[in-house]
Order: structure tokens, then C-alpha cells, then sequence
């Protein structure tokens, strides 16, 4: 059969491409009754352009699901967008130049729906460009009525549980997104900072405390002193007060043995509240509350003169005071560790608010217990979520003080506090537009919460979302638990550790089977790719234009599970070499097409090429059972190369073109099984070309090579003796090769003969493999002689 010379991935991907959604290649049949292999994909968040970090992990895990489908799954592969939350709200901000509060919350609900049906619009048109082999009938968002209902559903279940409390605590606020926040988006970074040394008066007779500190804004929330109760130099002044400079105030001078003496000048004033230690002793030692810091990020009216300030304002105006009071005696630089929101980076301030929060500290060993019942890939993965389940300090704190998210399903009693539950046959539901179902039992008026929930409350029932859970219950059963949770590293602590969460409460079991952790792409200053931070330069569209989405899908399963990857735009040069290698090998062997004659014995060459392809199956298989996509690649694209193209296919050309009719046909069903076989192990990776080429050589009408079946190895093939005879050949082409260029000769330069020397025992199955010899070496006659070892003993 004759193939166009010139492959153009530009016109055949999206043939292929129409093809699969014409065809429904991809679609999940509710009725099939074979095993279903379910996978909860990762929504991307809906916040501008999709980098090539995404693509990265994406295409991994797509490759996983086609190899399952090739396996005989059938699968349930949705793909979702997550579109509510803070990401979304700083990108509707960002792109609109509006702040949410400045236009209100209706006007700007608006403007986030109308940017994100054009950006999921964009986005699914991308993910479908670059091959992804989802039901897009099954798509989601996170805002959408089912994503609401869901999320809703999983309030009022696990508040009817008792899962799901209120309280006015303490707890990180992010000042610039004006939202309280979850220990789980709080990084840590270093950063230079100045310690200031202050001279706190004693209250009663003569002397002074020095107090050294990095926040001397919060000086008018002082309500105590700390000293170590073993430090020699104060214990004669625990339990007496001190006066706070500028501001007046007497507080007391208490002893803790959780102070560090060795740090600034062992006395440590606490602030309401300046870290988690200024909670601890606040909570321990009973003392008052002076709420200095704002939800907006400025002093409030215990400020006293400096009330409206922002925090740097205040830091310089009363730093610049101490100076003139003579109260601050020195200051010296120094690094300092400070939790930022990740979300904007904005350094963290401890507000006193009332938050939702599910109850999730007494669960440790329910959750250990859980993550060790997940297989994770890589297993080291499963340390970093065990790392964070025993170093939880809080309980999950699930309210937003935003507008773009889901509503809690309640109201409250303006009298007496009481909630009042929205009922399920109201779900989703707004309470700001809809009544409440009852009157409080007091009849005193209720209102609305205003506040939505953490966008990780809602993609936390991701599998509940994509499984239709409260729509199609039964399908949810046979769906559930997951086959599949693809993800990056960097989200155990919040996607994953949440959506365990939410199973064990709601279920009592694990949601996936198998946990795949991607890792990240890299700049060559070894950063994460990242949209927030400006340096995602590779755009993948422009990628796919020049290169084809296969050789994008190559580089992108080049990394191994968990790993982050420098961006190497050679390794997609390489990936589309082998897409032009696989074209030119197919029009090569759709040529020599069999014309179903009696077909010559395989020689032992044939049969050595064909062992060789079973154990390469064996190794495949295992390697992508194993999650280890990259080693099933590596090894089938080292096959296609060395074994197929640099070498049988030259030592075979001799019978294919100048053999009889037997002999070609023998040559011919060999490259066919061979070629066949080899488009099938690297389809998951490479899902155009393989399809393109299967289509125009093996498929019946309306037949893919993604539901064609994965390959099955067939011991019987498997000839160790044949083996040996091939490598022999092999090293003989080699080293006539190497004689050739050493002589600066070109390789298709004839030879009048050549002597390969082997093992005696070799001799009869060389001698049937003369003809291939001939063909690999250009000799016009081939001796035979004993020797330890296959090689060219003599050529000319």
C-alpha cells in the first residue's frame, strides 16, 4: 500500500482527532459490564493560560488511561475545570481591572462567569488539540449546578455528623485577598528582616526589660512579657509589670518555658497576635484580646495614634517614635522565616474571626491508615502526606470571606444564633436570593451567611462531582472508589489529604486505588513554571504549531513519575524525529505489503527479531503496570531504532527486493508484525501517528488502535537459540559498519567479501542468514570461520 512520502502533524492530528469524536472512540457506555477503570482528573484552575508544566503531568496520566483502555477497560475518564475560588477571583480582578468588593458581589459573580466560559472554552479546545482522551460529555466545572449541589450536599451531611462546627478563633488571614485562609495554603519563605531593640520600662521602681523583635508595629496589641523560667536573668522580675513604650499600658512579665533564650534578648513580648507562639501563650495564659490589625491590612482604633496605618506605615512611624523616646536602643539585620499566603504571596497576619471548620485533628490515625491502603507512584510520595497528617496544628478551616464560590446552604437566627439547614431538594441553593425552608424555632429573623467555601471544599468531592454521586447513584457505586488520582506533588496537602478527608467522613473508604504524582517542569534557574510568578516563557500552543502534539506528549512522558524536569525543547525535537521515523518506516513497510503466498521459513533472524519483540512486550507491560511509563517508552522506542530500523530492516531489504517470492513474503509478514506490534506499545504516547498509520495498514473500517487491544506477549515465540544467532548477526553488521568508517567509506559501499568467524555451534543458523549478511554488509560473498566470538574477521 502506498503512504504519503511527507507526514504534516498539523493537518493529520486534527483528522485523527475528528475522527475519535465522530467515531466516540473515547466514550464511556454505562451498559458495558467490562471493569471500569475510573480516573478523577485534575480541574485545571481557570486563571489565564495553560504552560507547558501543565501539559507535563496531564499527558502522563493520559497515557496511563489509554494504555487501560487498550487493556480492555472500560473507562470513565471526565476532565473538569476548576473555576471557583480565589484564583479565579485575582484573575477576573486582574483582567478586568476591578477589585471584587469596589463593584459588589452580583456584578462581579457575573464577570467571573462570563471569563470563564471563555477561558474552559479555550482551554478544552487546547486539551483536545493535544489529544486528551476524555468523555467530554462527562465535563465539569466547579461552579457549575452539580459542582454546587455536590459541595452543598457534603456540608449538610457532615454538619448532620457533627464533622462541621463554628468558631471564633484565631487563625491565618490573607490581608491583600481579604479572606481568613487553611494551614494547607500557607507556605513558608526567608526573607531579611531587622531585629529592634526596645527598652520596656518596669512598672514599679527602677529598671528596664529589653525586648528584641521583628514586628514592633504590633507594639499596641503588647498584653504580656515572656522570659524562660530557667533564665537567670529575669527570674527576679517574673511576676512584676512592665510599661509598653509610646503606648502606656502596663503588662505583665510571665515566665514560659517554651521561650527561646538563646534568641534576641531572651524576654519576647506577645502581641495579639504576631505568630502561632503569641496564640499559644495567649490561649495558655489567659490573657486579653486586643484586636489590633484589620481584615484590610491596617491598625484599627487600638492603634491609638497610629489607627488607620497599614502595617509598614505603622512599623516606620513607630519605629521613628522609639527613636525620639529613646527607647529603642539598637537594630541589627537577620533572616526570618514568615508564612505567606501562596495564593498571592502575601505575608500572613493572625485575625481573630468566626470561621467554618471541619474537625480533622482527631483523625490522624484514620488518615495514616488510609494513605498507607493507596498505592502511590512514586512511593516516597506517600511521605510528604504523612509528614503533613502528624504535623497538623488546626482543624480545616472551609469559609471565605470572597464572592465567587459556593454558598454555605444556612441561615442564622439574628437572636439566638441558631442555624436552620437548607433541605436537599433545595440544593444548590443561594441563600442570599432564596427563603429558608422554616422559621427559627424563637421566630427571630434569620439571615443568610454570607460567606462561600474554600475552593479545596469543593474539589475535594471531585470524585463525587465526576461520578454523578447524587444523580446517578448506582453508576457512582460501580465507579467508586477511583482506579485513578493524577496530581501534582505540591498539592498532597490539599487536594489529596482533602479528598481522603471527605471519603473516609462521607464513606468510610479511600477514593482512589492509586495515587500517580507528577512532578514539575523547571526553568534552567531550576524554578517552577508558574503562571503567578511570569515565567512560563514556553508556550505550548507555538509548541504544538511547530513541533505536532505527539512529539509534545514525547517529551512530556520523557520525565518519570514525581520528578521535576528542566524544560528541554531538544527532547521534543527528538520526540518529532521519531514521528518522521515511524511515517518513513511505515511507507517502507506498507510497500512491502504481503500478498498472501506461500511464505518462506523464518530464518533465524526472523525468529530472533520476533523473540525479541515478545520479551519487549513482557518488559512493556510490566514497566506500564507499574506506572512506569518512561522505562515502557524508552525501551520501545530502542527497539524501533536499533533493532528495527538500523538493523533488520537493512539486513532484510536483500530478500524483500531480491528475493523470490516466498522469501519476501516471509520478510514482508515479519516487518508487518513487527511494525503492528510496535505501533500498539507506543499509542498511549503517540496516539496521532499510530492511529494514522493503523488506519492506512491494519484497521477494517471504523477500527483504532486505542481500542484495538495492548499487545500480548506469546512465549512460544521466545527462541533463545535464535536469539543468539541474531546478536551474532547484529555484531557482525556492527563491526563491518565500523571497518567501513574507519576506512571513511560510505555504509552502502559494496564489499567483494567479508569472513565472520563465530562459535562453531552458530555456523548452520549464519549460514541461513547469509542472504540477510550480504544485504546488512554489502559483501557480495560471506566465509564463515570458528572463532570465540561473533565478529569480521576480513573484509575487502
Amino acid at each position: 500500500m502506498d503512504i504519503p512520502q511527507s507526514y504534516r502533524p498539523e493537518e493529520a492530528e486534527p483528522r485523527m482527532q475528528r475522527r475519535w469524536a465522530e467515531q466516540g472512540t473515547y466514550h464511556f457506555n454505562p451498559t458495558d459490564r467490562r471493569p471500569i477503570f475510573a480516573i478523577d482528573t485534575p480541574p485545571p484552575t481557570v486563571s489565564g493560560a495553560l504552560h507547558i508544566g501543565h501539559v507535563y503531568s496531564y499527558i502522563q496520566a493520559e497515557a496511563m488511561v489509554r494504555y487501560r483502555r487498550m487493556r480492555g477497560y472500560a473507562i470513565y475518564y471526565p476532565f473538569g475545570f476548576d473555576d471557583n475560588g480565589l484564583p479565579t477571583e485575582r484573575y477576573v480582578e486582574k483582567t478586568h481591572g476591578i477589585a471584587a468588593r469596589d463593584v459588589g458581589r452580583e456584578a462581579f459573580t457575573e464577570a467571573c462567569l462570563s471569563t470563564t466560559r471563555e477561558v474552559e472554552a479555550r482551554f478544552e479546545a487546547f486539551w483536545q488539540r493535544l489529544g486528551i482522551s476524555a468523555d467530554w460529555r462527562l465535563r465539569y466545572s466547579t461552579i457549575d449546578e452539580r459542582a454546587r449541589r455536590t459541595s452543598q450536599w457534603s456540608f449538610l451531611d457532615l454538619y448532620r455528623r457533627g464533622r462541621i462546627y463554628r468558631a471564633q478563633a484565631p487563625g491565618p488571614w490573607c490581608c491583600t485577598c481579604g479572606t481568613a485562609i487553611a494551614q494547607a495554603e500557607i507556605d513558608d519563605i526567608e526573607r531579611d528582616t531587622v531585629f529592634s531593640t526596645l527598652c520596656f520600662a518596669l512598672a514599679e521602681g527602677d529598671g528596664t526589660v529589653e525586648i528584641a523583635t521583628t514586628r514592633p508595629e504590633l507594639l499596641p496589641a503588647c498584653v504580656a512579657i515572656f522570659v524562660h523560667p530557667e533564665d537567670a536573668r529575669f527570674q527576679h522580675l517574673v511576676g512584676r509589670m512592665a510599661t509598653v513604650p509610646l503606648l502606656g499600658h502596663a503588662v505583665p512579665i510571665l515566665a514560659e518555658p517554651t521561650v527561646e533564650r538563646e534568641k534576641g534578648s531572651g524576654a519576647v513580648m506577645c502581641c495579639t497576635f504576631g505568630d502561632t507562639a503569641d496564640v499559644a501563650w495567649w490561649q495558655a495564659h489567659g490573657l486579653p484580646l486586643i484586636p489590633l490589625v484589620g481584615r484590610d491590612g491596617r491598625l484599627g482604633a487600638h492603634g491609638g495614634a497610629y489607627a488607620g496605618l497599614t502595617l509598614a506605615q505603622a512599623r516606620r512611624q513607630i519605629l521613628a517614635d522609639l527613636g525620639e523616646a529613646g527607647a529603642l536602643l539598637g537594630q541589627r539585620p537577620a533572616r526570618q522565616s514568615i508564612r505567606v499566603h501562596e495564593r498571592c504571596g502575601t505575608p500572613l497576619e493572625i485575625l481573630e474571626s468566626s470561621q467554618w471548620f471541619i474537625r480533622v485533628l482527631d483523625m490522624k490515625d484514620e488518615l495514616l491508615a488510609a494513605g498507607r491502603a493507596i498505592a502511590w507512584h512514586p512511593e516516597h510520595m506517600r511521605a510528604r502526606y504523612e509528614h503533613w497528617v502528624e504535623n497538623l496544628g488546626w482543624d480545616w478551616c472551609i469559609s471565605r470571606q470572597r464572592f465567587f464560590g459556593v454558598p454555605f446552604p444556612l441561615w442564622r437566627c439574628a437572636s439566638c444564633g441558631q442555624v436552620v439547614l437548607a433541605d436537599e431538594a433545595q440544593l444548590p441553593v443561594d441563600p442570599l436570593r432564596a427563603a429558608p425552608p422554616r422559621p427559627c424555632p424563637c421566630g427571630g429573623p434569620l439571615e443568610p451567611d454570607p460567606d462561600v467555601m474554600d475552593t479545596w471544599a469543593t474539589s475535594s468531592v471531585s470524585p463525587q462531582i465526576a461520578g454523578q454521586l447524587l444523580d446517578q447513584p448506582e453508576l457512582f457505586g460501580r465507579l467508586f472508589p477511583m482506579a485513578l488520582r493524577p496530581q501534582a506533588h505540591d498539592i498532597i496537602r490539599t487536594w489529596a489529604f482533602d479528598t481522603i478527608v471527605k471519603s473516609l467522613l462521607h464513606h468510610g473508604q479511600i477514593p482512589w486505588r492509586t495515587l500517580l504524582v507528577s512532578g514539575h517542569v523547571l526553568t534552567p534557574r531550576h524554578e517552577k513554571l508558574s503562571k503567578s510568578k511570569g515565567n512560563a516563557s514556553a508556550d505550548p500552543d507555538a509548541l504544538i504549531a511547530r513541533y505536532g502534539a505527539d512529539a509534545i506528549r514525547y517529551w512530556a512522558c520523557s520525565g518519570g513519575t514525581g520528578a521535576d524536569q528542566l524544560f528541554d525543547e531538544d527532547v521534543i525535537r527528538r520526540g518529532a524525529k521519531l514521528v518522521n521515523k515511524l511515517w518513513n518506516a511505515a511507507r517502507l513497510i506498507g510497500r512491502a505489503e504481503p500478498r498472501g503466498v506461500a511464505a518462506a521459513p523464518p530464518t533465524p533472524l526472523d525468529r530472533a527479531m520476533l523473540s525479541w519483540l515478545q520479551r519487549l512486550i513482557q518488559q512493556a507491560t510490566a514497566s506500564m503496570e507499574a506506572y512506569s511509563y518512561t522505562a515502557a517508552l524508552d525501551a520501545t522506542e530502542r527497539f524501533f531504532w536499533s533493532s528495527l530500523c538500523d538493523n533488520y530492516l537493512e539486513l532484510a531489504k536483500g530478500r524483500l527486493y531480491d528475493g523470490d517470492e516466498a522469501e519476501r513474503e516471509r520478510v514482508a509478514l515479519t516487518l508487518r508484525e513487527l511494525l503492528g506490534t510496535l505501533l500498539r506499545l507506543l499509542a498511549p504516547f503517540l496516539p496521532h501517528i499510530t492511529e494514522e498509520i493503523y488506519v492506512q495498514l491494519y484497521a477494517a473500517e471504523g477500527e483504532s488502535i486505542h481500542t484495538g487491544g495492548w499487545p500480548e506477549a506469546d512465549p512460544g515465540q521466545i527462541d533463545e537459540e535464535s536469539e543468539r544467532a541474531g546478536e551474532a548477526v547484529m555484531a557482525i553488521l556492527a563491526q563491518a559498519r565500523r571497518w567501513k568508517s574507519e576506512r571513511r567509506l560510505g555504509l552502502a559501499t559494496p564489499l567483494a567479501s567479508i569472513t565472520a568467524g563465530a562459535p562453531a555451534a552458530l555456523h548452520p543458523a549464519l549460514a541461513a542468514c547469509e542472504a540477510d549478511i550480504r544485504s546488512g554488509t554489502r559483501a557480495a560473498r560471506v566465509a564463515l570461520a570458528v572463532a570465540s566470538s561473533p565478529q569480521l574477521l576480513a573484509a575487502d
